[in-house]
């Protein structure tokens, strides 16, 4: 039997059974409620759900797991792997969730996955009851509260017979560019991807002992790749001990998640772009009195474009009395068809920043550098294709990213197609099957600059232009427009298209701007045209969270496009006419 991460929680729970494995900020408060959990206890919990799936004859099938942030959710997951059961975490309702768009989403993921049961904790069960009627895909599938499993049956738990080739879980996708799609990810994959983590982000025992064995905080979804692979299940791959929390109130309250770390300590932690941005706002001189940043090592910032400037502010801001080190920054790049990791920074050392083009749109502007998102990790091969020719491309040419690796996903849930297309690539000189990310970069000495992506790309009057370098000039033309709050895309123009496509801008700014919207619009227009040669069709100014993005933090252009189209953006203040 290949070696899985089922293994590696039954090794911690021989070896240091009391070890806290993970505790839960009930409130997200450091100070509140806390729940916890030793590795003993998890993997008792784990194996008792994991005979409750195999005396129900559920080995090979697929259940959705349905949770509120929290440690049940890991126990159930476990209780997946450990039983040879498909899981397929999903979003749970929760408030007002249950609107169309999630109820959509919840049906979608039912009919894909083709589950038979849901697990989840009581408050989620009792949710999906009021749904019946709106969701009558219910009433064929069995809904279990894994609290009601008791303890004994862990007893007659058997360990399933896995392969590096056993499908361990579908991550739907967030669904930046298409509708989301089950990546069907392996038990191989996911130790590859640990491993692969583990070396990128220097989880070595030295560091872990140095830390104490406390690894992360995180705040990230868990039902989400970065907030599964990374503080989840790379804690119980090392052995650790990790703090998490809700989304939600990290929303609600950004101050909790640096307060968390100066607290716990740990090694690691990080989000999106905008998770960085966020913190910025709120760092009153009295907050940063309270930090003690100095000993967090690696700050990864992924899954969403890395800013220049946002590195640069958040050091400045965070690295005097707080104690943040500019080394700990630590872009990274991924995606969920590769399980997570696919390139990392190097630990230890300040972010690598490629000067924007002297001939660019952006010439001169520091803000404006194009950051690396690191080195491939071991095992992992990275090339830069034509995506219409399937040539590698010479280092320093922009193209498609391709990758190979023992990380590499399987391919999509029951579609054969889209598998083909996406993860049966060939170079032209017929090497080694890739996987084709969607995502456009460039090899700078080893190390990958992303770009954009390949479905985003705007070509007007027979130029390329890439929609972010678009929505980094408007961004960068007033400080009224919220960092990584704009979403740029193409429309058409005179009857039946035939004047072409011009560019569309969509921006976030404060309410309290709308009565600047007039110069705001002038100036992004300004700040276009001079540095891309572009007549602005329209700039519409938003007010904030508004703009769709995936759950990671990606803008969804083609989403903003159709609610420009269908008028249903939340304008603020007069603008320009249409």
């Amino acid at each position: 039997m290949a070696h899985s991460l089922v293994d590696s929680l039954s090794a911690h729970a021989s070896r240091h059974p009391d070890r806290t494995a993970y505790r839960y900020l009930v409130t997200g408060d450091s100070d509140g409620e806390i729940q916890d959990i030793s590795y003993a206890r998890l993997a008792g919990r784990a194996q008792a759900i994991a005979a409750w799936l195999q005396e129900h004859g559920l080995a090979g099938s697929r259940v959705i797991l349905l949770y509120p942030p929290g440690i049940e959710f890991i126990a159930g997951y476990l209780g997946c792997l450990a039983a040879g059961v498909v899981a397929v975490p999903g979003v749970p309702p929760q408030g007002r969730s249950q609107n169309h768009r999630a109820l959509t989403r919840m049906k979608r993921l039912i009919s894909d996955a083709d589950a038979k049961v849901i697990l989840s904790g009581r408050g989620v069960s009792e949710a999906l009851a009021t749904m019946a009627e709106h969701l009558p895909e219910l009433a064929e599938i069995t809904r279990v509260v894994t609290d009601d499993i008791p303890d004994d049956l862990a007893a007659s738990w058997r360990e399933p017979d896995l392969g590096a080739d056993s499908v361990a879980f579908l991550q739907y996708t967030s669904g930046s560019t298409s509708a989301p799609r089950g990546v069907m990810v392996t038990h191989g994959n996911l130790v590859d991807n640990e491993r692969v983590l583990t070396e990128r982000m220097g989880h070595t025992p030295e560091a872990l002992a140095e830390h104490d064995n406390e690894l992360f905080v995180s705040w990230l979804p868990v039902y989400h790749d970065m907030g599964l692979i990374l503080p989840v299940l790379n804690t119980l791959y090392l052995g650790a001990t990790s703090t998490l929390f809700s989304p939600l109130h990290f929303l609600q309250k950004p101050e909790r998640w640096l307060t968390a770390i100066t607290k716990y300590r740990p090694h690691t932690s990080g989000g999106p772009n905008f998770a960085f941005e966020l913190c910025l706002k709120h760092a009153t001189p009295e907050f940063l009195d309270r930090l003690d940043l100095s000993r967090w090592k690696v700050a990864f910032n992924g899954a969403e474009p890395v800013r220049a400037a946002t590195l640069r502010r958040f050091a400045e801001t965070f690295g005097g009395a707080a104690g943040f080190r500019r080394e700990a920054l630590y872009p990274c790049y991924g995606l969920a068809e590769a399980t997570l990791m696919v390139t990392g920074h190097t630990v230890g050392t300040p972010p690598n920043l490629l000067a924007a083009d002297e001939n660019g749109p952006h010439a001169g502007a520091a803000d404006a550098a194009a950051v690396s998102s690191g080195r491939p990790g071991p095992g992992m091969n990275v090339v830069i294709a034509d995506p219409e020719r399937h040539k590698a491309l010479p280092e320093g040419e922009v193209g498609e990213i391709w990758v190979a690796s023992d990380s590499v996903a399987k391919g999509y849930w029951r579609n054969a197609v889209a598998t083909r297309e996406v993860f049966r690539a060939v170079l032209e000189d017929g090497s080694t099957r890739f996987l084709r990310t969607g995502d456009l970069g460039f090899l700078r000495d080893g190390e990958l600059f992303v770009t954009g992506r390949l479905k985003d790309l705007m070509v007007i009057d027979g130029r390329n232009h890439y929609p972010q370098d678009l929505e980094l000039s408007a961004e960068l033309s007033h400080p009224a427009l919220r960092p990584g709050c704009i979403a740029a895309f193409p429309v058409e123009v005179g009857e039946h298209g035939t004047g072409g496509e011009q560019p569309v801008i969509v921006a976030e700014v404060a309410p309290e701007s709308a009565d600047e919207s007039g110069s705001i619009t002038r100036e992004i227009r300004n700040a276009i045209g001079e540095a891309h040669g572009l007549s602005v069709r329209d700039v519409v100014l938003v007010r904030p969270g508004t703009i769709p993005k995936t759950s990671s933090g990606k803008i969804q252009r083609r989403a903003s496009r159709e609610a420009y189209l269908g008028g249903t953006l939340s304008v603020v203040g007069e603008l320009a006419a249409r």
